[in-house]
């Protein structure tokens, strides 16, 4: 599973503002923000308290499944295989045998400023710990996630819930410690054990178990999570089998077999990235033979620090992006190749693997490498294996160390330039980016130049949001050979949406070959979906009815103020929103939907259900900000757009927020300083700059005023609103001349702008 991270403060969307000199209204608008025979009975979530057993519907799908001993007497070797992989024991019931070393005798678990303890009692499993009322408590763990090198438990809770434990088991050593280090979480955090940033039923259930059923009930807020079989069986893999054994067991041996489904390379790459993939969820209901695009919205390299720029993994994304963006997938190497699929190990050791490839006496296009002089570390020291510098690992929840599946080239320049990691300094972190960068150039030369260096600096100036890398982001976006990174580009080029030719590749990216692609185009060209140029709205709107349930959704989302709800994608979007609202970020989502739909009531019950389960989200009190100064209720806007300033204190946006929100709370000295911390924080921030200057005119200092927008208008030299902002202030001044000429100026940039012409005509009297 993935340990969350504390939800950081990032921007979430735009607020449109109409502001007016002269009788300045510095006023919050709305918010657009930019994922038969009758088989074994199913295993329930056995939490107290659970709502209700499976359902009709969950007997009838989980009929068609056999479970994984059904397949043990005709594939005997593949179920051995199988049987003690780290899939086979994803998840399972405690033992006393097997678990004993993790409880007994007692552990004292100091973690931060925090004693735990783990014992058993009266033959019962048991972690004292922080409980979510704040104090310290005995709960009962009754299941285990994970085999090594950690273990974490599940603690039932009512409502048909599990949570997973922070505290986790090495069983190497052996010894307990906390996922999140040093880290003191609070019982009111999203990512604390009991909060729902750790809810197995969302979080984890899915990819340690066979054919899961969230079955979440939005109006109780329950859960009656259902499932084939605890671990990842052979059906999670291959698909329901219950037809199969009945063929079987009535035609032993007889061929062929109708039953039988041969899985191809693509689909099984499919499966895989299902649950190796950090994604968002569309459905719930992924099965074998489906595809990916269909039910996930892939995390790629994006404006955050979730992946470097050169696509190596920063946050914890397990291995598909990183591969997908990789030499190696474009080469059509496959998990299959490298890892053996039933004891998930890799089929050779050593180099012997990559060099099944590699080896300079074929000529099937792979690099061809001399194993005796490429690395240039001797043999048997580290560094001499390929996977040491070309999938160097990062320890994520403490203890595991994963690979990253790029396959990148170690380049000590981009670490000097951008601060993205080279394995060669991941090794001898004792000496210098430029102590590296000395010999790989001595060692390969020219061959450092490549394409890979070209494009990571153009994403890392890109993500920094440097428009010189533009035009290079284009091409990335139109002809690069990879899928992957034509999505990346897509989805970066959003900043610079309002030029003209960035809308004209987003609409061609729109109809892209490659699905990623497709969907990254049009949640980029979100902002215009609705009122934008006619090519973007088409674009989107051709959306709706993409052969891919992602694409849909996508268009359903960008056109979602609008899209008729009983249309495929207006139904797959409302399934979409219903699915993740047991989650603050989903009842965010499911709000602005309501809201931008003209529901403010719904969207507020929305809003308020989110920030109650993640009280310390910033993005959640800002969206409940809007619309309580929707409701007219701007001493309350105010009280939570203060808390979120608290919460992310270096977040310009929300400074900016709070300012209009203290004017429309009839505050102005108050707002006046917002806006101006707002600009400190982030002096580029134009539209801060042009409220600033509002202010200042508002309150009389007419050549503060003027600076400030000066500096706005410097900023963004295609708002008309601007040049006519300091028109007006000129005009009160009896500056005529440089009045006329920027209001001339914001009729350029918008003709027939009404007051600008007014102004004109008044100035030219």
């Amino acid at each position: 599973m993935t340990v969350p991270r504390k939800p950081s403060a990032g921007r979430p969307g735009a607020l449109l503002l109409l502001g007016v000199l002269l009788g300045v209204g510095l006023g919050l608008a709305g918010v657009r923000m930019f994922w038969p025979r009758p088989g074994p009975a199913p295993v329930t979530s056995g939490a107290p308290d659970a709502p209700a057993a499976a359902s009709k519907s969950d007997a009838t799908f989980y009929a068609n499944y056999g479970k994984s001993p059904s397949c043990q007497s005709c594939h005997e070797e593949a179920y051995e295989n199988w049987k003690y992989s780290h899939h086979a024991l994803a998840e399972r019931e405690l033992n006393l045998v097997q678990d004993r070393d993790a409880f007994d005798p007692p552990w004292r678990i100091p973690h931060g400023s925090q004693l735990s303890f783990a014992y058993i009692t009266n033959g019962q499993f048991q972690i004292v710990t922080l409980g979510p009322d704040g104090t310290v408590q005995p709960f009962p763990v009754t299941r285990v996630l994970g085999v090594s090198p950690l273990q974490q438990f599940l603690v039932p809770f009512p409502g048909g819930r599990f949570q997973m434990t922070e505290l986790a088991f090495d069983p190497r050593h052996p010894d307990w410690f906390n996922v999140y280090g040093e880290e003191d979480r609070r019982a009111d955090e999203w990512g604390h054990w009991t909060g729902r940033g750790m809810n197995w039923n969302q979080m984890c259930a899915g990819c340690h178990n066979t054919a899961v059923r969230k079955n979440y009930d939005p109006h109780t807020d329950t859960y009656a999570t259902t499932m084939v079989e605890r671990g990842v069986g052979c059906e999670a893999c291959h698909g329901p089998m219950a037809d199969h054994n009945a063929w079987q067991a009535k035609y032993p041996n007889q061929r062929p077999d109708p039953t039988i489904r041969r899985l191809s390379q693509e689909t099984m790459f499919n499966v895989c990235m299902s649950c190796h993939a950090r994604r968002g969820d569309l459905t719930g209901e992924f099965g074998p033979r489906e595809a990916f695009d269909d039910h996930y919205w892939l995390t790629m390299v994006d404006e955050t620090d979730t992946f470097y720029p050169d696509g190596q993994i920063w946050d914890e994304d397990f291995e598909v992006a990183a591969f997908l963006g990789s030499a190696m997938y474009a080469s059509a190497v496959r998990c299959v190749h490298c890892h053996e699929p039933h004891t998930l190990k890799r089929r050779m050791p050593g180099n012997y693997l990559c060099m099944l490839c590699h080896v300079a006496s074929l000529t099937n296009g792979a690099p061809q490498i001399d194993i005796t002089t490429h690395s240039h570390h001797p043999p048997g020291t580290r560094g001499d294996l390929c996977t040491d510098c070309h999938m160097p690992q990062t320890v994520y929840m403490q203890r595991h160390a994963r690979h990253d599946h790029g396959f990148t080239i170690p380049d000590p320049l981009l670490t000097q330039e951008f601060g993205i990691p080279n394995a060669c300094n991941r090794c001898h972190d004792e000496r210098s980016a430029a102590w590296a960068r000395d010999y790989v150039e001595q060692w390969y030369g020219a061959r450092m130049a490549r394409p890979y260096r070209q494009r990571s600096r153009t994403i890392a100036r890109a993500r920094a949001g440097d428009h010189t890398a533009l035009d290079d982001l284009l091409r990335i976006a139109g002809g690069h050979t990879n899928g992957y990174w034509r999505a990346v580009a897509a989805g970066l080029l959003r900043p610079w949406l309002l030029e003209d030719k960035v809308q004209r590749a987003l609409v061609q990216a729109a109809g892209d070959t490659n699905a990623l692609v497709r969907i990254a185009a049009i949640r980029a060209l979100e902002p215009l979906a609705q009122g934008g140029p006619s090519a973007v709205q088409n674009a989107v709107q051709r959306g709706l009815t993409d052969p891919v349930r992602g694409v849909r959704v996508a268009a359903a989302w960008g056109l979602h103020e609008t899209v008729a709800t009983n249309s495929l994608a207006g139904r797959e979007l409302l399934a979409y929103l219903t699915y993740n609202s047991d989650q603050p970020a989903g009842e965010l989502q499911r709000g602005l939907f309501h809201m931008n739909r003209g529901d403010l009531p719904t969207a507020m019950s929305c809003y308020r259900r989110a920030v109650r389960w993640d009280p310390n989200s910033a993005p959640l009190r800002h969206a409940l900000a809007v619309g309580l100064s929707m409701e007219g209720k701007p001493t309350e806007a105010v009280r939570e757009l203060e808390a979120a300033c608290r919460l992310a204190p270096h977040d310009a946006e929300l400074r900016y927020k709070l300012g209009l929100a203290l004017n429309e709370a009839n505050r102005p000295r108050d707002a006046l300083a917002a806006l101006q911390q707002a600009t400190e924080l982030e002096p580029a921030y134009a539209q801060a700059w042009y409220n600033l200057g509002l202010a200042h005119a508002a309150g009389g200092n007419d050549v503060a005023a003027l600076e400030s927008l000066t500096r706005a208008e410097v900023l963004d030299n295609r708002s008309a609103q601007i040049p006519y902002a300091r028109a007006t202030v000129l005009a009160r001044l009896g500056r005529h001349p440089e009045a006329r000429a920027a209001a001339a100026r914001a009729l350029e940039l918008r003709p027939g702008y009404p007051e600008a012409a007014q102004l004109l005509r008044w100035l030219e009297r």
